[in-house]
């Protein structure tokens, strides 16, 4: 029960960390680079660049009119994140499982609260070598697609321990079967 409490208190801290660094990395950015040129660091590789996004991601839905964006990216988003937490703990999700959803949950939050007070989200990061660059986003877009990652490789990891306790079942099954098979 406290090592249940310790974990759960861990991610809700990591939670609330990841809510305030995008927070305070949205902030700085808008005072920094509001209205200024954006700046080039490494050899080009990082871009800070200041932009609402009134769209999702990269900019998807940005020119849909604006009772449709906020249909879909206000209430839209924070009825999926109140079902992804009701999923959690309705389903006990725990493991990587609780660790990608909470990512996702911290990201997608900071970014709906943006939406709810702003009607857009504050992106100011792009990174990439020559032609080949990301989007611009910002940190809880990051906690989002790291998120969906863990997430990812929880379910690839789940699949293959279930093929694995399926082929040993298998295998199981035929040792029973041969060695019934001998004793009469």
């Amino acid at each position: 029960m406290i090592a249940r409490i310790g974990v759960r208190g861990a991610l809700l801290v990591a939670v609330v960390a990841t809510i305030g660094c995008d927070r305070v990395t949205k902030h700085i950015a808008a005072a920094a680079l509001e209205g200024e040129p954006g700046r080039s660091y490494l050899a080009d590789t990082i871009r800070l660049e200041y932009v609402e996004n009134t769209g999702g991601f990269l900019s998807l839905g940005a020119n849909l009119p604006s009772p449709a964006r906020t249909a879909l990216f206000t209430i839209g988003t924070g009825v999926m994140l109140l079902v992804l937490i009701g999923a959690a703990v309705r389903f006990r999700w725990h493991g990587w499982l609780l660790i990608g959803t909470s990512l996702v949950l911290a990201g997608g939050a900071s970014n709906w609260v943006d939406r709810l007070v702003r009607g857009s989200v504050v992106d100011f990061m792009n990174i990439g070598v020559g032609p080949l660059r990301t989007g611009i986003f910002n940190v809880a877009d990051m906690a989002i697609m790291g998120g969906v990652t863990v997430l990812l490789l929880a379910q690839r990891r789940q699949s293959h321990d279930a093929r694995s306790s399926d082929e040993r079942s298998g295998r199981l099954a035929q040792l029973h079967q041969t060695a019934d098979e001998r004793s009469r």
